[in-house]
C-alpha cells in the first residue's frame, strides 16, 4: 500500500478488514490437500481467542485448527463448537470436522500431528506453555506479554532460538500500516534527529473487595493459579463464568499480570522500538512513579509516569496523560501514530475520542514523503497471524520474533519494578541486570509454586 493511498483512506481500514480465502472442503486436493495444511491447536479459549486469534487464523486456508485446550471444561466445549461451526459453515456440512478437546494442554502437546499452537491464556500462563510447545517441536503464536519476569522471558527466547521455533508475538500493531509508515519515516530522518518519544498508556481502576466463593466444578483452579501463590477463588479474580467477551478480573491482579504496563505496554513499547531502532536492546535507566490501590481485589497500577533513557540519546516518556499512541519528536518535527478506531476486542480500553487519528505529523509533507529505494524499508505484512503461518511454511523469521518480544516486554517489566520501588534504576540491557541494585535484581524473577512454572521445565 502506498503511503499517499493510505492517508487518503479511512483510518479504520486496517489489516484486519482484508478479505481472505475461506476454508475449502477436505476433498479438494493439490495445494489445498489436508496434508499441505498447518495443523494448529488452540491453548486457552476466552475473549482473545474467540474474537482475535482464532477469528483471524480460521480465515487462512493454509491453517487447520484441529484441537483446543482449556482448564475450564465449559470453555473447552465452547471452543470446540466455535471452531467446528466455522468449518461447517465454510464446507456446507454439519459434520465436516471433529476438533479434539483437552483440559490439560500438556497432553495435547504430545500429539505429533500438531504443527503449531496459539496461546491465548492469562498472562501468568504465557511463558511456560510457549517453552513446552517449543521443546515439543511446535511453532508458537503467543499473546503478549511475553512473560511476567525477565528471567522467564530470557529462557523462552533462548529455547526458541535453540529449537528453531517460529514464534510470533501477538503485537499486531506491526501489521497495521500506519505504525510501519511512522517508524520508516522516523528511521529515515524525516523528523530530523529523534530525541523524545511520548507514549500514551492508561492505568487501571481500583475495584471492590470480593469474598471467597466455591470453585466451579468445571474449573481446574489449582492449575489455573499455576506457578503463582495459592489464594481463595472468587469469580472476579478469574474469568466470568457466563461470558466469553467481558474483560476478566485477573488482568487487574498483580499476581497474574502487572496491569496496563504489560497489558498494552508491550504493544506500544514494541512499536516505539521499531521507530527508535532499539528492538534488540533496551533503556539504560528507568524512573517510574505510580498510584496503587490501597484496598480492593484489584491491585495493579493506576495513573503513572515513566521516563526511560536510551544509549542513543532518546528519552521515552510514558503516561496516561498523553493520547493513547506514540509520538516521535525530532529536531525537525513530530509524528504521532495510534490504532485509530481499531481494537482487537470490543472491550479494549481505548478512548476513541483521543485515538481517532491513526497518523498525524507536524507538517503534512512529512507523511507524504516517499521512502526511496536506497533508504531503509521495514518488514511489511498484512496480517500478524497470516505472517506467522507463512513463516511456518518458509521457516523465515516472522515480524515479531521471540527476542524482539522479550526486549519489548523487558521495558514493561523494569518499568513495573521501578513503579514498585519508587525510584530511578540503572539498567544494563546486555547483561539484563540492574546496576549495583540487589533489591531490584531480586525482582527479575519470582518464586514458583511447584509443580508449575518455568523453573521446573527440563530445557
Amino acid at each position: 500500500m502506498e503511503r499517499r493511498d493510505f492517508l487518503n483512506r479511512s483510518s479504520t481500514v486496517l489489516a484486519g478488514t482484508i478479505l481472505l480465502p475461506s476454508i475449502v472442503p477436505s476433498s479438494v486436493f493439490g495445494k489445498n490437500a489436508p496434508s499441505n495444511k498447518i495443523n494448529v491447536a488452540q491453548i486457552g479459549f476466552g475473549r482473545i481467542a474467540m474474537t482475535h486469534d482464532l477469528a483471524e487464523t480460521l480465515t487462512f486456508d493454509q491453517a487447520r485448527i484441529i484441537a483446543v485446550a482449556d482448564l475450564d471444561s465449559n470453555r473447552v466445549i465452547k471452543g470446540k463448537q466455535f471452531i467446528e461451526d466455522y468449518y461447517n459453515r465454510q464446507n456446507g456440512s454439519k459434520n465436516s470436522v471433529e476438533v479434539k478437546t483437552y483440559t490439560d494442554y500438556r497432553e495435547m502437546l504430545l500429539r505429533k500431528e500438531i504443527d503449531a499452537v496459539m496461546i491465548s491464556t492469562p498472562d501468568h500462563w504465557h511463558a511456560q506453555p510457549a517453552i513446552e510447545a517449543s521443546l515439543a517441536g511446535k511453532d508458537v503464536y503467543l499473546q503478549k506479554p511475553t512473560s511476567l519476569t525477565i528471567a522467564e522471558g530470557r529462557l523462552l527466547a533462548d529455547v526458541v532460538k535453540r529449537k528453531g521455533t517460529i514464534l510470533q508475538m501477538g503485537t499486531q500493531q506491526r501489521a497495521m500500516p500506519q505504525f510501519r509508515i511512522a517508524a520508516e519515516l522516523v528511521r529515515n530522518g524525516r523528523i530530523g534527529k529523534l530525541h523524545t518519544v511520548k507514549i500514551g498508556l492508561p492505568g487501571d481502576p481500583s475495584g471492590p473487595e470480593a469474598s471467597a466463593m466455591e470453585v466451579p466444578k468445571n474449573l481446574n483452579y489449582d492449575m489455573w493459579l499455576g506457578s503463582t501463590p495459592e489464594v481463595y477463588y472468587t469469580e472476579m479474580r478469574v474469568h466470568p463464568q457466563n461470558s466469553l467477551t467481558d474483560r476478566p478480573g485477573w488482568l487487574r491482579c498483580e499476581q497474574f499480570g502487572a496491569g496496563m504496563i504489560t497489558g498494552w505496554g508491550q504493544h506500544h513499547f514494541d512499536s516505539a522500538a521499531w521507530g527508535m531502532d532499539t528492538e534488540y536492546t533496551g533503556p539504560v535507566s528507568i524512573n517510574a512513579m505510580a498510584q496503587f490501590p490501597k484496598s480492593g481485589l484489584w491491585n495493579v497500577h493506576g495513573e503513572f509516569i515513566a521516563v526511560a533513557e536510551y544509549m542513543n540519546g532518546v528519552t521515552m516518556i510514558t503516561s496516561g496523560g498523553f493520547p493513547n499512541g506514540i509520538r516521535y519528536e525530532g529536531s525537525e518535527g513530530w509524528i504521532f501514530v495510534s490504532r485509530g478506531d481499531y481494537s482487537a476486542t470490543a472491550s479494549d480500553p481505548v478512548s476513541k475520542s483521543k485515538s481517532s487519528k491513526a497518523l498525524d505529523a507536524s507538517d503534512p509533507k512529512i507523511l507524504n514523503s516517499v521512502i526511496k529505494e536506497h533508504e531503509l524499508h521495514l518488514y511489511q505484512i498484512d496480517n500478524q497471524h497470516g505472517n506467522w503461518l507463512d513463516c511456518i511454511k518458509t521457516r523465515k523469521t516472522p515480524i515479531s520474533p521471540a527476542e524482539i518480544g522479550h526486549r519489548a516486554c523487558s521495558v514493561c517489566l523494569i518499568t513495573h519494578i521501578s513503579m514498585k520501588l519508587g525510584r530511578k534504576l540503572q539498567w544494563n540491557p546486555e547483561s539484563e541486570l540492574f546496576i549495583n541494585d540487589d533489591e531490584a535484581n531480586k525482582m527479575l524473577s519470582r518464586s514458583q509454586r511447584f509443580p508449575y512454572g518455568t523453573s521446573y521445565i527440563k530445557v
